[in-house]
């Protein structure tokens, strides 16, 4: 394991190969910016899709479970304690759940001076009884090993706050949120990308000039994906030629329903894509981005969709609210609502002008707020102000209880 002694080292954790696409570009700028970067995160686990590793960036694979499991994770953290007692890291940044709560705790332990984590979103949001308690209880501990919490959308930070997950002096938020910005030129229309459109309707057996909705993410309960179907059902009757596009693979935790996933694979006008290593063709095949998500933190999907040109419709949830202004950058639903999701699509499919202003305005405001050399800069000045003024992370005296 060879580290340039001269630079500081700083040491980035996720705990599923998927959220590497949440860092794209991040390791590769603070490696040419005097680091000596390591990324941590599992081996890609069956179902989930190819994302491009980081150039010329160290990557350990670091086993780690996603859901609660009490031995593995001891085992995960032992590991973790490990690799952070070899590399010695100045820095240490965790984000997801679980390398947030067993990377922080490692990083504690052996008193990396600057300290990070990585709030993406709220977990507990969409869950009840114990294990509710749970989630938010290991929330509060990883928010404790950190010296400083970032939060990716200023709804996360106060519903963070409010919580009793994190103070408010040590929760940030960068500009207007993000942990990493959006890069546009990945997404935005070129020739290429409409040619590969075309042909992905054509392999998909899309009419040329049929409406396409496109879900990209999970297929879970929690994205919402019964309310999409629903709605889909609703509508399909207005809308003959409608097809439903969802990128993406099922999971066994937070299964959907079984008949709902039998519905999805055998209706005539829904197309299961799969997980696919380039999102932006797909984005380019739509007429309208749809996220039904429950919870969410900051979505980079809306960021995408934005970039690409795309009116969006999103939940009213935490996180989504944060980039939808309804009726100025795209349209919002009360979460859960299928009727209201219905009317929102007919809204966009038929309204072609609105439909162009939203996608335009979600198009300038991704361009103008969400850069990812701003996100970039911000977190290391963060790094520097934290490393310069060594500060301590919170006291466990006032722990969570």
């Amino acid at each position: 394991m060879k580290t340039n002694s001269n630079r500081p080292r700083l040491v980035i954790a996720v705990n599923s190969s998927i959220a590497l696409g949440f860092l794209q570009g991040q390791p590769e700028y603070f490696q040419n910016s005097g680091f000596d970067v390591t990324v941590l995160c599992p081996e890609k686990r069956s179902g989930e899709w190819e994302v491009a590793r980081p150039e010329n960036v160290r990557v350990l694979e670091v086993p780690m479970e996603r859901e609660i499991a009490p031995v593995q994770d001891l085992r995960s953290a032992w590991h973790l304690w490990g690799i952070f007692r070899t590399l010695r890291p100045t820095i240490t940044n965790v984000g997801t759940p679980k390398a947030g709560l067993l990377g922080g705790f490692a990083a504690w332990l052996i008193r990396v001076p600057c300290r990070f984590y990585t709030l993406h979103g709220l977990r507990f949001e969409t869950t009840t009884g114990f294990r509710r308690k749970v989630l938010i209880y290991a929330e509060r501990l990883a928010c404790c090993f950190a010296h400083r919490v970032v939060c990716v959308s200023h709804s996360v930070r106060e519903k963070a706050i409010a919580s009793g997950l994190v103070d408010r002096e040590r929760a940030v938020v960068f500009g207007a949120g993000s942990c990493n910005g959006v890069d546009v030129s990945r997404f935005a229309p070129t020739p290429e990308r409409i040619r590969r459109a075309t042909e992905l309707r054509i392999q998909f057996g899309i009419p040329a000039e049929a409406p396409v909705a496109l879900f990209i993410g999970r297929l879970t309960c929690d994205k919402g994906i019964c309310e999409l179907f629903e709605a889909f059902q609703q509508i399909a009757n207005r809308f003959p030629d409608l097809r439903l596009l969802l990128v993406g693979s099922f999971e066994d935790g937070d299964p959907l329903p079984e008949v709902v996933r039998q519905r999805l694979e055998t209706h005539e006008r829904v197309i299961l894509a799969g997980p696919v290593n380039d999102p932006a063709p797909y984005y380019a095949v739509a007429d309208v981005l749809i996220l039904p998500s429950h919870r969410e933190g900051l979505p980079t999907v809306i960021l995408e969709g934005h970039a690409a040109g795309k009116p969006v419709i999103g939940a009213a949830v935490t996180g989504i609210v944060d980039l939808i202004v309804d009726g100025e950058t795209g349209l919002l639903f009360p979460v859960g609502d299928a009727p209201a999701l219905a009317e929102a699509i007919g809204r966009l499919i038929e309204g072609k002008a609105l439909a162009r202003k939203l996608a335009l305005a979600g198009q300038e405001q991704v361009k103008r707020t969400f850069r990812q050399d701003l996100i970039w800069a911000a977190l290391r000045r963060e790094y520097l102000k934290v490393l310069q003024g060594g500060e301590t992370a919170h006291s466990f005296r006032s722990s969570p209880t």
